[in-house]
């Protein structure tokens, strides 16, 4: 599914990158859901509630949506673009009592048919989610 003709440019890439910012942010779901494939994935690190393949748009959404139920705060630090997709660079923090979720986050987007096809995320603390992101906190 990747894109390998480039015809996509960067700009395209920012403005995808961008509307998947602001989907996240205005908990926009049918935005999101515009700017993926239908079979998109989402690879989440870790043995959390959260963490493993999100597989499909929906699926996607619902993780975003679950992510938002604990609390994340998502501080976009950078859009990264690369040549078959973009790269965000985020800090993401949350608080329940006394546990705190302080991360550095990168998640990979690959981009096919100008819409995403891939996410994979990368995180500076895997356990920090495996003790944030447990059963019994979110419906």
């Amino acid at each position: 599914m990747t894109n390998t003709d480039h015809t996509i440019t960067d700009e395209e890439k920012a403005t995808i990158a961008n509307s998947f910012v602001a989907a996240l942010r205005n908990n926009d779901w049918e935005n999101m859901l515009n700017i993926l494939v239908p079979d998109a994935t989402w690879t989440l690190p870790g043995t959390s509630l959260l963490s493993g393949p999100a597989n499909g748009a929906d699926a996607i959404v619902k993780r975003v949506q679950n992510l938002k139920k604990f609390g994340v705060n998502f501080d976009l630090k950078y859009i990264l673009i690369g040549l078959n997709g973009f790269t965000l660079s985020l800090h993401n923090t949350s608080r329940r009592e006394e546990l705190i979720l302080d991360e550095q986050v990168a998640i990979v987007f690959e981009i096919s048919e100008r819409k995403i096809s891939k996410m994979a995320t990368y995180l500076s603390d895997v356990e920090g989610i495996n003790r944030f992101f447990v059963p019994g906190i979110i419906d």
